[in-house]
């Protein structure tokens, strides 16, 4: 039995990850900013899962203070981390970066980027006194250096997110602390939904096409990826769910196949 904290699993990959490692018989601790969502997720989960499995805080992982009580909390309750997971993040809309607000542009570095050094810091601090553990960041569009017109300050944040991973696994090298990556690929989230929403019809038709080939639900990755978690135990490993390989046989098939997966989404 392990203990895993994750951020930002009130909804989302976050909580479909906590939904499989309380499958698996480990002990969970979600994070979320906003209390009252939260405390759904909890009471959903608690509906399946043994309530001594699961515990839960707000904090925004954009203030220090309030990641450091995170793993505080995970410790008093479960004696332990063994494994972090940085799942946080906000999304943005397909905008050309110059038409941003600024306090937009300062939230989502905030979030995606700060937030993920300050979890980095604590989780790592944490290991190194424990002497063992793990830790991931988890990846999204931009963090293999592509590119997409409207996303300039998201894609950025996740390029960054990228050096961040690599630097620290070679900053653990030769201890007991591995550090990764998690690549979900396109998953049918809200974070990933909520740039397309109000778009132009055609565009969105397009869209629409391209995540009924290439995306999954969460239900689909979450397991796949929370196996991979436990069962990795090399520093620097990346791992990932949509392959190029799976990638080229998806549009190879895809006239073949009739996807819908928007059926549970308001779009």
């Amino acid at each position: 039995m392990k203990t895993i904290v994750i951020t930002g699993s009130s909804r989302g990959i976050g909580f479909g990850l906590a939904e499989c490692f309380l499958k698996s018989g480990h002990q969970v601790v979600l994070n979320g900013r906003r209390e009252e969502t939260l405390e759904n997720a909890l009471t959903t989960l608690a509906k399946n899962h043994p309530k001594e499995l699961l515990a839960g805080i707000p904090g925004d992982v954009g203030v220090y203070q309030q990641v450091a009580q995170l793993w505080d909390f995970a410790v008093a309750q479960f004696g332990q981390v063994d494994i972090w997971i940085n799942n946080a993040g906000i999304g943005q809309s397909q905008i050309p970066f110059w038409e941003l607000e600024p306090g937009l542009i300062q939230n989502l570095v905030q979030t995606n980027l700060i937030g993920a050094m300050f979890g980095a810091q604590v989780a790592l601090a944490g290991f190194q006194e424990q002497g063992r553990g793990a830790f991931y960041n988890m990846e999204g569009l931009g963090s293999d250096g592509r590119r997409v017109e409207g996303l300039a300050v998201y894609g950025t944040t996740k390029r960054a997110l990228n050096y961040l991973t690599e630097s620290l696994a070679g900053e653990v090298e030769g201890t007991n602390i591995i550090v990764g990556a998690i690549s979900p690929g396109m998953v049918m989230t809200d974070l990933n939904l909520d740039r397309f929403r109000d778009r132009p019809r055609e565009e969105w038709e397009n869209t629409r096409r391209i995540f009924n080939i290439l995306a999954d639900r969460v239900d689909t990755v979450a397991p796949y990826i929370a196996e991979k978690v436990i069962q990795n135990r090399k520093n620097g490993a990346r791992i990932q769910w949509l392959t190029r390989e799976k990638v080229l046989w998806r549009f190879l098939t895809a006239g073949l196949t009739k996807r819908d997966l928007f059926k549970d989404f308001n779009l």
